[in-house]
């Protein structure tokens, strides 16, 4: 055969191949969450899947116990992309087991976190503060919103099970002997809302969160050294439990939050598979991008769409340079 002939031969046999790998994709399910940041994470899936791998997405409905239920028992979705593992442990490592569901990557590189803030003005103002010790030297500077002859810790809403790890560990910080009151702030909105209130009028603030979340994206907060490290059985054998009698410090461990998906999906598209495992956020990332959500009142798809177009150095590291030529053709599409 002619070398040119072999040539085009072989460059045919290549283009069927990576057709092939592509168009095995099929339709693809993904999870949409019914949080900000899972749905925003769904929709950039979504694009990728679509544009760059020739996948058929599908969004649908889901939350984290039906849907890591559903895909384990009837194989769909195919894509969780935001799972928070530690709320469905015991069956997620069953799925993962039994060989129905393969964790692609972490959705969030550091974890889901949760810890006792104070806002940025106020180590700046006095550095000790970013200590529990220096918490409670100054416990004085912390005045309780409805009665300022005490001090005010804003707790996790009631009916959360944060608000079991929340007092634990306000007792085992000898909070309450310090002269602190444990605030039940009634809701999200209303633990948000406080921080927002304390923030624009540069006022002394001490609670609960987590991240990411569009409140730490948008105030700068200093999470507390409790000055005892991780604790692992403790916070698992006592701190989160509703009869621990005894608490002992600790800081909160980082929740893992990861990609999932089926094992069917895993091997009908292994390049698709490859992307989920390297698509990562850190918190820093996450928690900007939810205070623009918010801001703009986008939605995942909405923020999705600005995500592709403005983080380019971002997304680009998930994705070979064939699918990133894919991926800016079809932004400009838009």
């Amino acid at each position: 055969m002619h070398l040119k002939t072999l040539s085009a031969f072989a460059m045919m046999i290549s283009a069927t191949s990576a057709f092939a790998a592509n168009s095995d994709c099929g339709t693809v399910k993904i999870a949409d969450m019914n949080w900000n940041s899972a749905s925003f994470i769904a929709n950039i899936d979504k694009f990728i899947l679509e544009h760059g791998y020739d996948c058929d997405t599908e969004l649908v409905p889901g939350d984290t116990m039906p849907t890591g239920t559903s895909m384990i028992e009837k194989g769909e979705p195919d894509i969780a992309p935001e799972l928070w593992s530690n709320a469905l442990k015991d069956a997620l490592d069953k799925g993962i087991a039994e060989n129905r569901l393969v964790k692609a990557g972490q959705s969030l590189s550091d974890g889901g976190e949760e810890g006792f803030w104070v806002p940025e003005y106020m180590v700046e103002e006095f550095p000790e503060v970013a200590t529990i010790e220096g918490v409670i030297k100054h416990a004085k500077d912390f005045p309780h919103p409805e009665d300022d002859s005490v001090s005010g810790f804003y707790g996790c809403p009631a009916g959360w099970n944060c608000q079991i790890s929340t007092s634990n560990l306000f007792r085992a910080l000898n909070l309450e002997d310090a002269g602190f009151e444990l605030i039940d702030p009634g809701s999200a909105a209303g633990l948000s809302g406080s921080i927002s209130r304390a923030y624009e009028r540069q006022e002394p603030w001490l609670g609960y969160y987590w991240a990411p979340t569009a409140i730490l994206g948008k105030y700068k907060m200093v999470k507390v050294d409790f000055g005892s490290g991780i604790d692992l059985e403790e916070f698992t054998g006592c701190t989160t439990q509703e009869n621990c009698l005894d608490p002992k410090p600790t800081m909160y461990p980082p929740s893992p939050v990861d990609t999932v998906t089926t094992t069917d999906f895993q091997k009908r598209a292994p390049q698709a598979f490859e992307y989920l495992s390297k698509r990562s956020f850190t918190n820093s990332e996450m928690n900007s991008l939810l205070a623009w959500m918010e801001d703009n009142q986008a939605d995942g798809q909405y923020a999705a769409e600005n995500f592709m177009f403005n983080y380019e150095s971002v997304w680009s590291a998930w994705v070979s340079k064939d699918v990133k030529e894919k991926l800016l053709s079809a932004l400009d599409d838009l």
